[in-house]
């Protein structure tokens, strides 16, 4: 195949590349897969009203999040275990991201540890956190991330018990140790059924995580904290109270509970009970730089990118994942370009019309 011109592209290549066991683990969702296939489908229902006669020989993508400079509002979302796509891992990874000059967030299930991954280039990176039953592994977890240098902490809140992904249950899906963990406690599970991930996820993750253990988090770290995984206005609300520096729209890639909505679906109503008060990021189904506009005009401030960064790395290494980033990139480029925005904050709410708009005018 030529070189890819656009994510389905490297979708493709990445499904040639893997294993049936590890595509299925990263391409899969949570049952049915309706949300799944819905966190794509709902983009392609949200519309563009683009401004003309505008002067836009000069676009500027770059933003800050958290206070740190980046080149474009694209950042790349915390997904386990690199090292089935590709032999360097989230070394390769970190490395691309850093040359996107842009931040990666280190999955608490990485096959190359926290400290590999600071040490293999200068970037901005945030450590995403699991909290499991044994909190001791996850507040020292948590430390060695802050002592490497790693900026913020994502809380993954949606997780009590990992969800029921079908493809995994049928391949038996294996867990490999994990390098962060060694020493810690072993991912070998004695499951003879089923996904032997899951058998590990639900000995180990604590189902007893609530708002409550946010004050737990900020008494072990200095690090600021962005809660992944809010879907409702109220959450919203929540979060905020609770004292977070930012929230982050997610359904887990429609990995966890089948038959929420679409992110893109909810973003509007989350972004407006946070009020301003903290950034709100999205993730979820982007797949074009047509996305993430819609995604920013709608109120986030940055997007996060998983598949598609694993996509990158099965098919190509650090070089794939460097294209995603620039390719989404340019892609929004070109859309601020056509829609007559020639810098993030001039994306507004008037740029685009949802299906809720369309539904409210005809009322």
């Amino acid at each position: 195949m030529a070189e890819p011109v656009n994510i389905s592209e490297f979708h493709e290549l990445a499904k040639q590349a893997l294993p049936k066991m590890y595509y299925d683990y990263y391409s899969g969702g949570a049952e049915d897969q309706y949300t799944l296939r819905e966190n794509v489908e709902a983009f392609t229902r949200i519309m563009f009203y683009p401004r003309i006669l505008v002067d836009v020989s000069s676009i500027d993508l770059s933003t800050t999040i958290l206070g740190y400079k980046v080149s474009s509002p694209i950042m790349v979302a915390p997904t386990a275990m690199h090292k089935l796509a590709h032999p360097e891992g989230e070394i390769a990874t970190a490395r691309a991201a850093a040359a996107c000059k842009t931040i990666m967030v280190l999955s608490f299930m990485s096959t190359c540890t926290v400290e590999e991954v600071a040490s293999s280039c200068n970037g901005i990176r945030f450590f995403q956190l699991y909290v499991y039953r044994r909190r001791e592994i996850s507040a020292l977890l948590v430390q060695r991330a802050e002592r490497s240098g790693y900026k913020a902490i994502v809380l993954t809140a949606d997780t009590p018990r990992l969800g029921r992904r079908e493809a995994d249950i049928k391949n038996k899906m294996i867990s490999p140790q994990l390098k962060n963990f060694e020493g810690l406690l072993s991912t070998e599970v004695a499951s003879e059924k089923g996904s032997k991930l899951e058998a590990f996820a639900s000995g180990t993750f604590d189902p007893s995580l609530s708002w409550k253990d946010i004050a737990w988090l900020k008494s072990i770290t200095n690090l600021p904290i962005l809660i992944k995984g809010v879907l409702t206005a109220e959450d919203a609300v929540k979060a905020v109270e609770a004292g977070v520096a930012g929230i982050i729209v997610s359904n887990h890639g429609a990995r966890q509970l089948d038959y929420v909505p679409a992110t893109i679906s909810v973003l509007d109503e989350v972004v407006q009970a946070v009020g301003g008060k903290v950034p709100v990021f999205f993730d979820g189904g982007i797949r074009r730089g047509t996305d993430v506009f819609k995604a920013l005009a709608l109120g986030a401030q940055a997007v996060l990118i998983g598949r598609p960064v694993i996509y990158g790395l099965a098919a190509k290494g650090e070089y794939g994942v460097r294209r995603v980033i620039e390719m989404l990139r340019d892609e929004l480029e070109l859309t601020m370009t056509l829609c007559g925005c020639r810098s993030l904050k001039e994306i507004t709410r008037s740029y685009v019309r949802t299906e809720r708009d369309s539904l409210r005018s005809s009322l």
